[in-house]
């Protein structure tokens, strides 16, 4: 391909954890020319390898994978700074005539990289002042505040710490926090791959994989991190796994009830997944336990051309 001929649109697989997403990346990035950018907010950390099954070097087979490793475990991610550092890595990919292939299943993240989406600024003495008052009056104050406001940002938010971002969102940019919420709209062609399977099929295959991720040394793996601020890290400590096995650390739990927590937890993870992708119609679903998937995959970029995709695809 000539540099200075499109590559074509931007691929996203998508979809819950466990079907296959990472491997599906590498084979259309093989066969389109294509490099990974990683949407899975829990592979940004170093060492966090065994608990977010983060593809070894050897099974990336060559393709080079962006935004895998960026973070130290006692870091927070951040939407805002995804957002700036994926666009980057696709205009460069696409820059050098290959195809962006995005990866994972972090909803908000793939968003953020594809779609029309604004961050609002922060004010760490206007958000002060309303943790304040928060205390000292009540989030019900705040929220009914909130309400007269916004009402269609109170109508959707619960928890103080939303309330408190939806309000110090206001008094800093005076627009209302629900402005800013993400159109389904790209920001350049795109075609979203969505992969599921049923649901038996999918809760075994979570179950085992926990089971293999112990079996790979998963409690070493949290050992190892504790020691590098796992437990300080926001962000980190609470993913699937990390946060379950600590408590094996710190002798609440036995490694077999840590595991079958981290089962449980991954289902509903997996769950809450499928509901998000599902809720967007843009995204062309395909049975990831088909044995041609790849073919199917490679027809969908086919027959999307340049313009992204749109619809569904029954599995």
């Amino acid at each position: 391909m000539d540099r200075g001929e499109s590559p074509g649109p931007v691929i996203a697989v998508v979809g819950p954890t466990g079907t296959g997403k990472s491997d599906l990346a590498v084979e259309l990035a093989l066969a389109l020319d294509g490099e990974i950018v990683n949407t899975d907010s829990m592979q940004f950390y170093r060492g966090m390898d065994i608990g977010t099954a983060k593809l070894s070097v050897e099974e990336r087979r060559g393709v080079p994978h962006h935004l895998l490793d960026i973070l130290d475990v006692h870091e927070d991610a951040s939407v805002s700074a995804f957002q700036t550092a994926a666009r980057a890595a696709i205009e460069d990919i696409h820059s050098r005539g290959r195809r962006a292939i995005l990866a994972g299943g972090s909803g908000l993240y793939v968003r953020a990289a594809t779609d029309v989406l604004e961050f609002p600024g922060t004010d760490p003495a206007v958000r002060a002042r309303l943790e304040k008052e928060a205390e000292s009056e009540g989030i019900g104050a705040l929220a009914r505040r909130l309400q007269e406001i916004d009402p269609e940002s109170a109508s959707r938010l619960r928890d103080a710490r939303r309330i408190i971002r939806a309000l110090e969102v206001r008094e800093v940019t005076g627009r209302p926090f629900s402005s800013f919420m993400p159109r389904r709209e790209y920001v350049q062609p795109t075609l979203q791959i969505g992969l599921d399977m049923d649901r038996p099929s999918l809760h075994s295959r979570l179950a085992e994989r926990v089971r293999g991720m112990v079996r790979a040394g998963l409690v070493d793996e949290v050992r190892r991190l504790e020691g590098e601020g796992l437990r300080e890290g926001r962000t980190a400590s609470r993913a699937l796994g990390y946060a379950q096995f600590l408590r094996v650390l710190d002798g609440e739990a036995t490694a077999e009830e840590a595991a079958e927590e981290t089962i449980i937890a991954t289902r509903q993870f997996a769950r809450r997944q499928v509901t998000w992708f599902r809720a967007d119609p843009r995204v062309q679903w395909l049975d990831a336990l088909r044995p041609d998937v790849v073919a199917a995959a490679l027809a969908l970029v086919s027959s999307t051309g340049s313009a992204g995709g749109v619809g569904i695809l029954d599995a």
